[in-house]
């Protein structure tokens, strides 16, 4: 391809020593004319060797930009400073530990050029080893963490439902169709028609310009050939510290963009039917396999013991042993994924992990309760 429109591709690093220089390698094999792409990256005040890499690979490519972002507070900021500098028709966007494919920016492209309505293109994540023995990234790829299509129901190619009730589920939860930064071009008239910026809060920055760029009447476009490999967290602290994050942004979400209303999900039903309530506060309450579980142990436990307490009314051990077979069975259905993640020996990890995780992301739908005044239970996964 000799012609094409002028592409940005923004970048916000903060410490990304460990994967950049990778990234970097992706990013130049990239298919499309050196003439017509920039990449910009937006540092946030690094403090490892992260600007050495980017002027090694500066010295060597022209058209590789550098925005500085001295007390950046997030990555969303950082990409807010790339964009007041970009020149493209474009605007795409990864991370500093992602590798795109070759196809990347063609294949995006051509599904704007298709329909003029198209806001926005995203594609599939897929994981990237860094180490091959990491356990965390194991399971990262195991759990197809970030992957578009499994979060969806496994959909194909198309585009995402339009917004309709503005619920806090279509906002914040499973309902809420958005492309993560690691992967999606944006077009800029619909980035300037709807005067989107990406927030300072450190989590939610891409779902909350998802639902600008959509609030405004632009369509979301899903093409899962424009792929982009993520490189993930080093370490399992980290990752549990992400899914706190990605709780956390929920509560602001939902403040900012849902109507008023509390919803209760039933996620352990096929096909996860709402319950709408009035309720002093706004927000959704999932009950899935992890809340179950939890809820038939705790019965458990509370019947075991009524159980001894009263032994001679034997309406209480009946009672306690459906509630065992009840969370047995949740919990089967919580842990079930785990027993297809490779490595087979390391069972008991995945099992862990996703716990934790699973965890993680409903303390940090918790933590901003009373700032938000939003509440959210977050799902299972």
């Amino acid at each position: 391809m000799e012609k094409g429109p002028f592409v940005s591709v923004v970048v916000p690093v903060r410490n990304a020593e460990r994967t950049l220089d990778r990234t970097f390698e992706y990013l130049l094999n990239i298919d499309y004319p050196r003439n017509r792409l920039e990449i910009v990256i937006s540092d946030g005040g690094s403090s490892d060797g992260t600007i050495p890499v980017i002027q090694k690979w500066q010295n060597r490519y022209p058209f590789i930009k550098l925005v500085e972002v001295p007390n950046c507070p997030s990555p969303g900021f950082a990409r807010s400073k790339a964009m007041e500098v970009v020149k493209g028709e474009f605007i795409f966007f990864t991370d500093g530990d992602c590798a795109p494919c070759k196809e990347w920016i063609t294949e995006m492209l051509s599904h704007f050029e298709k329909d003029p309505k198209i806001g926005a293109v995203g594609g599939e994540i897929y994981t990237l080893r860094v180490e091959p023995d990491n356990l965390t990234e194991a399971y990262c790829e195991n759990f197809r963490f970030n992957m578009v299509s499994p979060r969806y129901g496994f959909i194909s190619e198309g585009y995402f439902p339009p917004l309709s009730d503005m619920s806090p589920s279509e906002v914040a939860g499973h309902r809420c169709y958005f492309f993560v930064t690691a992967n999606v071009g944006y077009r800029k008239e619909a980035i300037d028609r709807a005067k989107a910026r990406f927030w300072n809060l450190p989590t939610g920055e891409d779902i909350d310009f998802c639902l600008k760029i959509q609030k405004d009447g632009w369509r979301l476009y899903f093409a899962p050939k424009a792929k982009v490999d993520h490189m993930h967290r080093a370490t399992f602290k980290a990752l549990r510290r992400v899914w706190v994050t990605y709780g956390q942004a929920h509560l602001p979400l939902v403040k900012e963009h849902s109507c008023r209303t509390m919803e209760i999900i039933l996620q352990f039903l096929k096909n996860r039917p709402r319950i709408k309530l009035p309720f002093p506060v706004k927000g959704f309450i999932y009950l899935g396999n992890f809340h179950l579980m939890h809820i038939f142990g705790l019965l458990f436990i509370l019947g075991l013991a009524m159980s001894l307490i009263f032994p001679a009314w034997g309406g209480w051990q009946i009672f306690t042993v459906i509630l065992f077979f009840l969370g047995f069975y949740f919990a089967y259905k919580f842990f079930l994924q785990c027993f297809y993640m490779i490595p087979r020996k390391y069972f008991f990890t995945w099992c862990r992990m996703k716990y934790l995780t699973n965890l993680s992301f409903m303390l940090g739908g918790l933590k901003d309760i009373r700032k938000y005044k939003v509440l959210c239970i977050e799902p299972s996964f």
